[in-house]
């Protein structure tokens, strides 16, 4: 859902109650394992940003819940964990349309690349 909403606190309350603690809990991870980034609201939804580029954010659409893990070498490294889990994969979205097919795990070590890659954001 694109939002009107000034930072990302508020972005989560007016998500969908059924998706919101989903949501918490990949903002609470990107805060956690994205050192060095800055929380933002950009293109309609929450980003996580270094040094001025976005490399990761997330959101609540209207069919699913996205993630978006914008380094390219990231996303190839983990195409294998995600096939089979009953996900669609973008170039750099990974769509969630249900909560529980969310792999925590494996958007924790996405997520710990990220803070590790130096590679191409697409």
């Amino acid at each position: 859902m694109q939002s009107n909403a000034k930072d990302v606190t508020t972005y989560i309350e007016e998500s969908p109650v059924e998706r919101q603690d989903a949501l918490l809990k990949l903002r609470d991870m990107c805060q956690k394992y994205l050192t060095g980034f800055t929380e933002n609201m950009e293109y309609g939804g929450p980003t996580c940003s270094r040094d001025g580029e976005v490399e990761v954010g997330f959101a609540s659409q209207k069919h699913f819940i996205g993630l978006y893990i914008l380094r390219t070498d990231v996303m190839k490294a983990h195409k294998d964990q995600l096939k089979g889990k009953g996900v669609s994969i973008g170039k750099g979205a990974i769509r969630y349309s249900k909560l529980e097919r969310i792999d925590f795990k494996v958007v924790e070590s996405m997520l710990r690349a990220t803070e590790e890659s130096k590679g191409v954001v697409c």
